[in-house]
Parts: C-alpha cells; sequence; structure tokens
C-alpha cells in the first residue's frame, strides 16, 4: 500500500512524499524532468525488500516553491524526507538527482548509504561543457513564457543531446511532460554547478559507502562521469549494468539485484 503525506522543509516549503512497503528506508531521488512517478516503479521493485520512499522534489509535482531557489533548500527538503522516513535512511539518486544525494552525503546528512545512477557531470574530453550561464539563458527564457525554447536549449547544452533528436521529441507525446517542468531546469543546472565540472573536493569528503553505476548502452561521458565520481569517493565502487542506458527508469527491474544487494539482502 502506498502512503501519500506532506513534509515541511525547513524554509515552510510543503514537499510531497509517498512510501510503499517495509523494512530499512530507501530515498528515490529523480533528475530533471522526473517527479516522484517517474521513480514509483523502482519503489515497486524495491518495496518487498525496504521501505521506499519517493518524492516531488520543490517545484514538481504535488510540492511547493520559494520564490528564489538555492541548493541548500533542497538538501533541507531532503534532509525532511530522510527524518519523514527514518533516520539514517539509503539514498538512490539518478541523474542530477544523483548529484543531489552526493551533497547530501557531503554534507553529512543522516545517511547509511548512497547509490548513483550516471551522476551528470562532464568529465574533461568526452564531450563539450554547457555554458556557465545556461541557468541565467534558461531563466531568461522561463521569464518569457517560453518553456519550449527552454527544454530545448537544457536538453542541448546540459544533456548534449543533438538537434535531430530534440526536434524529433517535440512532435513526440512526451514533449508536453518536458514543458511542464520546463520552470525546474535552472534547479537541475543550479545542482550540477556551472559547466557540470566533477566537485572532486567535496566527493572526497564524502564518508559513508557509495555505488556509482552506469548504463553499459549509456552515451560515453555518463559512464566516464559516474567512474569519475566512485574514483574521486574514498572507498567507493563503481559496476556497469550492460544493456541499460540513462532511461533505466523506464526499467526498473534491471536495477533490483544491484540496489537490493547494496542496501540489503535480497528477498528469499
Amino acid at each position: 500500500m502506498n502512503i501519500f503525506e506532506t513534509v515541511i522543509s525547513a524554509d515552510g516549503t510543503p514537499i510531497a512524499v509517498e512510501r510503499t512497503g517495509s523494512g530499512q528506508p530507501v530515498i528515490l531521488i529523480g533528475g530533471a524532468f522526473n517527479d516522484r512517478s517517474t521513480v514509483a516503479g523502482l519503489a515497486s521493485v524495491l518495496a518487498g525488500d525496504f521501505t521506499a520512499v519517493t518524492y516531488d522534489r520543490r517545484g514538481r509535482g504535488d510540492s511547493g516553491d520559494a520564490a528564489s531557489y538555492a541548493v541548500e533548500r533542497e538538501i533541507e527538503d531532503l534532509a525532511a524526507v530522510i527524518s519523514y522516513g527514518g533516520e539514517p535512511a539509503g539514498v538512490f539518486g539518478h541523474s542530477s538527482g544523483a548529484i543531489l544525494a552526493l551533497e547530501a552525503a557531503s554534507r553529512s546528512l543522516a545517511v547509511s548509504n548512497v547509490a548513483v545512477y550516471e551522476p551528470t557531470y562532464v568529465v574533461d574530453g568526452t564531450r563539450p561543457r554547457p555554458g556557465d550561464d545556461l541557468a541565467e539563458r534558461l531563466r531568461a527564457q522561463l521569464g518569457q513564457g517560453d518553456r519550449d525554447g527552454a527544454a530545448a536549449l537544457f536538453l542541448a547544452e546540459a544533456v548534449g543531446m543533438p538537434a535531430e533528436v530534440i526536434e524529433a521529441m517535440r512532435t513526440s507525446q512526451m514533449w508536453g511532460w518536458f514543458t511542464g517542468l520546463a520552470h525546474t531546469l535552472p534547479y537541475d543546472v543550479a545542482l550540477c554547478g556551472p559547466g557540470m565540472v566533477l566537485p572532486a573536493g567535496r566527493l572526497a569528503a564524502i564518508k559513508v559507502p557509495v555505488l556509482a553505476i552506469a548504463g553499459g548502452a549509456s552515451p560515453a561521458w555518463l559512464p566516464a562521469a559516474a567512474r569519475a565520481a566512485a574514483d574521486a569517493i574514498p572507498g567507493a565502487r563503481y559496476i556497469t549494468l550492460d544493456g541499460q542506458d540513462h532511461s533505466v527508469l523506464n526499467q526498473p527491474g534491471s536495477l533490483r539485484s544491484a540496489l537490493a544487494g547494496y542496501f540489503g539482502t535480497l528477498a528469499e
């Protein structure tokens, strides 16, 4: 049974939370263009072994927002979710949600261990970096009401997607979902930092176990980022899921063995 509730973050923002299953709590965090529904499948997969907790990051789904954004507010949101789910908690993050999970661990939140799937850092030589002013340009487009342009700009610069692929996506049913969440894209850019540079110093300060995962079918820059993150974190491990790519949340069963084996013991 899924239980929906609301927790209040440190700045008073309501954060929508949903939990299912029982046992050790594991918080699941989505990335850009995600809300709690996009990790719901993974929550169902893990619910037989854990209390799987999903939530809407601020500005998304049923959660509130504030007049201005700061990464620290998202850290506080996650702290409130962890307190709700039970401390200490395991944390899994996907894409920019992976970066949020690592930032939380580097700030000594009540986290027992962390698993991340393809944190979106750009390692030197793997692809061009986005402009340092990407968040500013996104906010300018959104201020003009151009959600379509903001979504396309993010996909081009932050994701590195070819123009012809973006144009094809514009005619698909998913485009309305993307534009509907476009106002949160500057948040993801802020999490990734200017140029999406891997923050080796902060990662080196993480003291809890970390598992970095990448898909064997992903664009090369994403596995390179996951491996570089693991290399920067003391004692971290890196694994590859053969045949998977960045859209792994669409096949949540592919993550079960790795995550259940890492966060606990697979149910017999």
